[in-house]
This record gives structure tokens, sequence and C-alpha cells, in this order.
């Protein structure tokens, strides 16, 4: 059975926003960020997923502990993350519509945590805001049953993959298929349905926009749980992605480096070229720019130079 929701005129602007963000993303090659970029994202998505679950390790902290070095810290903060990075490594091999995939998932994520990890709960839960029930799950022996109408929504419905992510997590949050993180199990799968359609979703800490809203992500749940649907919280996590979106096109602060450029081309190239052929791919660059970005590319052993002056062929290295 279809979850229920509406697609109301405030959803329909900001899909339309969401649209036209990700094309400038694609056409400004920001889809294909610098290995420090893509290492900058994972770190903001990982500390801000566990922030809201209250982990309390900085950024700092978890930069270190990707990079193999020793951190001091909550023995169960630092287990979180590490948990979480291995997840995140292995991201591209999960599938959003299987079953499978999202057990192994939390059985990685919770792996040392959770006794239970990788398996439904086979008891009743509920959550506990100060002395106030908040919301009830269903029944332990329902669980299965609603995981698997959630999985087949996924996987048969023709909505949009920005509608269907935001349900998903949704009803996954109130089914509450797990003894505990069930937080960033949607959170992470609502990724994993963007990145499906839209590989750039691997590269938007979106959760980072949660965790600046924390508040109003829960009152987003809360509301959606009252009203019986899922539309209030469509409605808040497409503003995130919007908002999130608006960040990464924010030129302020990001605009493409040398690096950003020689690492987007020489992951679309198979064969020589020369200074003429780079500036097409990037026609906004002066010619100036173009010898220094090829020059540093020599440098930086990405590309090897044949010939001299106007006759100079450039190849990838090997």
């Amino acid at each position: 059975m279809k979850p229920p929701y509406q697609i109301t005129p405030e959803i329909l602007k900001l899909i339309t926003s969401i649209s036209e963000k990700i094309g400038q993303i694609n056409a400004k090659f920001l889809d294909k960020p610098s290995p420090k970029l893509r290492k900058e994202n994972r770190i903001k998505t990982i500390h801000s997923s566990l922030s809201i679950e209250g982990n309390t390790l900085t950024e700092e902290q978890i930069t270190a502990l990707l990079e193999d070095k020793r951190v001091i810290g909550p023995a169960k903060d630092v287990s979180e993350v590490l948990n979480a990075i291995q997840v995140y490594d292995q991201i591209q091999s999960l599938k959003p519509s299987s079953k499978q995939s999202f057990l192994k998932a939390h059985k990685l994520l919770m792996q040392g945590l959770e006794s239970d990890a990788g398996k439904y709960r086979t008891r009743g839960v509920g959550i506990v805001a100060g002395d106030k029930i908040t919301h009830m799950a269903p029944p332990a022996e329902n669980v299965s049953h609603l995981m698997v109408d959630l999985f087949k929504y996924l996987k048969s419905t023709d909505e949009i993959a920005l509608i269907k992510s935001c349900v998903f997590h949704y009803e996954m949050e109130f089914i509450h298929p797990f003894i505990d993180g069930n937080g960033r199990m949607g959170r992470l799968w609502q990724t994993l349905i963007l990145m499906e359609e839209y590989p750039v979703f691997e590269f938007i800490p979106f959760e980072n926009m949660i965790h600046k809203t924390q508040a109003d992500y829960y009152h987003a749940l809360s509301n959606s749980d009252k009203v019986g649907n899922s539309t209030p919280f469509i409605t808040y996590m497409l503003g995130v992605i919007d908002q999130s979106l608006y960040e990464t096109l924010d030129f302020k602060s990001r605009t493409m480096t040398s690096e950003d450029r020689l690492t987007y081309f020489s992951e679309m190239i198979s064969d020589s070229f020369n200074r003429k052929d780079y500036m097409k791919v990037f026609k906004d660059i002066s010619t100036a720019t173009a010898s220094r970005d090829l020059k540093l590319g020599v440098e930086l052993g990405i590309f090897e130079k044949e010939g001299d002056k106007t006759k100079t062929i450039y190849k990838l290295r090997g």
C-alpha cells in the first residue's frame, strides 16, 4: 500500500528549486569534487549524523580516525565513528531497494554497540522525550511486513526520487525497525535513494543542515505523526536538501581550484589532448590559467608532456 502524503504547492516549488540547483552543480563540474572536498564532506556527514544521536567527537577527531590515528574520547563514540566510516566506505555497494543491503548497513553501523545489529527488533519500543512518550512504534510482529511494503513502494512506485527518499525516511522512522540506530539509518538510506538518481548526493552533506535545524527535524517527524502522513516531513526535508545544494553552489566559499579542474578532467579523458581541448571543457578560464593548470598537472604526475609550445601534447599517466 502506498504510504499517505500530498504533493503541495510548496513541495512542487522546492522540487523545482532543487532540480535547478542539481543542473547548476552538474554544469559547474561540482558533481565531481576534488578528493579533498569529498573527504571534507564525508567528515561533515558522519559528524552531523552522529551528533544528532549524541556523539561527542569533533570533526577534527573524526578526521584523525579517518587517517588511522588514535583519538581520546568515549569508547562508544569512537566505535560509532569507526562503524560509520566503514559503512560510507562501502556505500557504492549498497542497494537502496534491497532488504539485505539495509540489514547489512545496520549491522555495520551498530556492530559492537547493539546485540541485535543487523536484525529487526523483536520487542516493542517507544520514543521518550522527558517524561512523555512521543511515539509508540508499531508492534514488533508487524515490523517485517511493514518493511516489506516499504521496500515494495521503493521498487514499484513511479514517484520521483526526491519524494520517495523523504517518504522512506519518515516511514522507516515511524516503523522504527531496530532497537537502536534508526535515525542514522533513515538519513543514510535517504542518501542512498537520492544517489541512485543523482550521484552528486554522495557528496552533499545534507545531514549537516539537519544537525543545524535539529529541533525542526524532530518537529517535522512529530507533525507527520499527528496528521497521519509524511507531508510535513517531506516539506522539511526538501527544504534541507535545497539549502544544502545552495551552500554547495555558494561560490564565495566554493570556487573550483586548479586541482578540482585537473581531477575532473583526468576522470573524463582516455586519450592525448592539448591545451585547446582542456579549454573546451573549462570555457570560463583564460589561456594563462589553462597553461598553469596543465603545468601543475605535470608536476603532480597526473599528466606527462610531449613537445613544446603550440605543439605540446599531454597524456594521462598510466
